[in-house]
């Protein structure tokens, strides 16, 4: 095909449009630059639209024209620095890019920074698309917004799609999208996640960067099949129950030519000052927020998986590298903003925006930040001063709880603070506790290995890491392969050992992962306080010689309460008093030594009376045996009085 571009059809930017997109202020971006299905004058073909106001001339290339950079210019509209034309004839899965000349003798062909599908890497072209689906989760997406909300029990199994599981019978490939849908459902259902949380999807050219160095921020990746397959993928698992949340990268991007980066001969989407552009750690370009236009692109993207993808949660990533303007910098490699301080106003600005557009528009769905430092209100609202998201990770909890657990048992009892400063800050935000991909990579090792000890004691305190992670107030998330318990650290070019599953160690871990999750989602206790201090309360956090600790969760709902003891030794302990505030029958709903999850089969024969024996500054006490590395969940209700009131008669 070699027809040319027909005289410029009416533009599907009008007026409106086009200030909102200078304003910085248009969020459905997607629905007018990149490429888009059209019928002009009874001809079908696709209009093709790109921002390069820096450009002198704008070309396509493609299929439709052997590439040739001259046959098909664009033309440009008003000042707003958009290109358009209307090819005719051209179809669905034509491949094609925008010839760029600027300034200087700058040229390149660019990727549609706009485009809905693109070539698998290493090819670099973009694909015409059209996002035509039927949805079949109405149900799910009527009730959603319950099981999002900051009561509801949410249990996030986060997963890198290229090395969940491989078919090795044909080369050790990656699954596609629509072959992850029912495997993955079926293991979401089995171990009692509630929520999955793909790590990046949005295009990317180097398989390596686990997805976070992306290019096309309006595209699933390619690799495992097309936007369609992504959004059957997501359709089934909603059909089944399950929430889905994406990795977004609004933080940074690469530099390779077909990119964003130095887009039309300037430095359109990144700061031109390198001191402001370019990230020294990941050797990438750094958005500039000023720009009306750049906000734009970003607030379009976030809200496009929303509507198009259907999807649930967004987890922006490296929140703390874009509010501070010297993050990861020596003196001098930085510009203080305007007030002469290090905090990057327009990104604040940008995130504040960011999740106020989401929640207007989607308040059904939930944003996550993940955000390493001490920044203040981060899921707060932006009308008291917040950045706005919904949940915060919480970074210093499994920092602090993974050094603590990393120490020989007999060191414990001297950095007890260690295992219980959480609680001094843990309803300062509302907060999700991950235990994500980042502690299994880069020399760390698996969760498994981290635990001392001989192997019968590495699986007990892995076992005890994820009770107290369950037990504690907070949302969950663990990274796959740790809920059986992965022997090895995490790489992204094989596949995790399911067939560890065969051994009665990593079947006990997946087993004990299934089975809180079910109680965490049974029991009101555990999650409808998760981010009110009302929810929660010590019982004993002071036992340091003994590495012991015990605490409350607490319903609005119910006056049952549910009992949490940890003990962080190998040493058993019989007879141990434990403090509780009502009388009556303590059953024991959890216990992570019985012999179901491979440990030594200690505990309580199901549970308790409590007896008239005050302790801890309580009525009622337990006299408990507490099994080594171990955590146990008892519940316990008050007591129902069965008199009747006085002004009630029997006949």
């Amino acid at each position: 095909m070699n027809d040319q571009a027909v005289s410029l059809p009416p533009s599907l930017f009008g007026q409106q449009d086009l200030y909102l997109f200078n304003e910085g202020s248009h969020l459905r971006l997607y629905d007018h630059l990149g490429a888009h299905k059209r019928v002009v004058d009874g001809v079908p073909g696709y209009n093709f639209s790109v921002w390069a106001p820096g450009a002198n001339y704008v070309s396509l290339v493609g299929d439709f024209n052997y590439w040739d950079r001259g046959t098909h210019p664009l033309t440009p509209r008003d000042s707003s620095g958009i290109w358009e034309a209307f090819v005719p004839h051209v179809g669905q899965g034509t491949r094609y890019k925008y010839f760029v000349s600027g300034h200087s003798g700058y040229s390149a062909e660019k990727a549609d920074p706009y485009g809905f599908f693109h070539e698998v890497a290493p090819c670099t072209g973009s694909i015409a698309w059209h996002l035509d689906y039927e949805w079949g989760d109405h149900a799910w997406m009527a009730r959603r917004r319950g099981r999002n909300s900051l009561s509801a029990p949410i249990s996030i199994y986060e997963l890198h799609f290229g090395s969940w599981r491989h078919i090795l019978d044909e080369g050790s490939r990656s699954l596609s999208y629509r072959e992850m849908a029912e495997p993955l459902a079926h293991h979401m259902l089995e171990t009692g996640f509630t929520h999955v949380e793909f790590m990046p999807l949005t295009e990317h050219p180097f398989f390596g960067s686990w997805g976070y160095q992306a290019t096309g921020f309006f595209a699933p990746t390619s690799r495992y099949g097309s936007p369609q397959d992504f959004m059957y993928l997501v359709d089934y698992l909603h059909q089944q129950g399950i929430g889905v949340i994406i990795d977004w990268v609004p933080s940074h991007f690469p530099n390779d030519e077909h990119g964003l980066a130095y887009f039309d001969g300037t430095h359109l989407y990144e700061h031109a000052d390198p001191r402001q552009g370019f990230h020294p750690d990941w050797k990438s370009c750094i958005f500039n927020y000023s720009r009306h236009e750049v906000r734009s692109f970003l607030l379009s993207s976030a809200l496009f998986w929303l509507e198009k993808y259907h999807i649930d949660g967004i987890r922006v990533d490296a929140v703390a590298s874009m509010l501070y303007l010297d993050y990861s910098r020596k003196a001098g490699e930085w510009i203080p903003n305007e007030h002469g301080g290090n905090e990057n106003i327009a990104a604040i600005g940008f995130l504040q925006r960011f999740n106020a557009e989401v929640f207007r528009h989607f308040p059904d769905v939930q944003t996550y930040a993940e955000e390493s430092t001490a920044w203040p209100m981060v899921s707060r609202p932006t009308y008291v001063g917040g950045l706005g998201f919904g949940f915060k990770w919480d970074m210093g909890w499994m920092h602090d709880t993974l050094q603590y657990l990393g120490r020989d048992a007999i060191h414990r009892q001297y950095h007890h603070g260690e295992i219980i400063f959480r609680m001094v800050y843990a309803f300062s935000e509302n907060y999700v506790m991950p235990l994500s991909h980042d502690e299994v990579v880069h020399g760390k090792g698996s969760l498994l290995s981290r635990m001392p000890g001989d192997c019968w004691q590495q699986f007990a305190g892995l076992r005890l890491l994820y009770g107290y992670q369950w037990g504690m107030p907070g949302k969950k998330l663990l990274f796959m392969g740790c809920e059986f318990g992965q022997g090895v650290e995490w790489h992204h070019e094989k596949s995790l050992d399911w067939h560890l599953l065969s051994s009665h160690w990593h079947a006990g871990i997946q087993r004990w992962v299934s089975d809180l999750n079910r109680v965490y989602q049974d029991e009101q206790a555990l999650h409808d306080q998760d981010c009110r201090w009302q929810g929660f309360e010590w019982v004993d956090c002071s036992d340091s010689g003994s590495s012991i600790i015990a605490f409350l969760r607490k319903s609005t709902m119910s006056d049952e309460q549910i009992l949490v003891v940890c003990n962080f030794t190998p040493v058993p302990r019989s007879g141990y008093r434990m403090g509780v505030p009502y009388a009556g029958r303590w059953r024991e709903l959890l216990n992570s030594d019985a012999t179901i999850y491979a440990g030594s089969g200690m505990g309580n024969f199901g549970g308790f009376d409590a007896e008239a024996v005050p302790m801890h500054g309580r009525t009622y006490s337990l006299s408990l045996t507490v099994p080594p590395l171990s955590v146990m969940f008892f519940k316990g209700r008050a007591a129902v009085s069965l008199a009747l009131p006085p002004e009630v008669t029997t006949v």
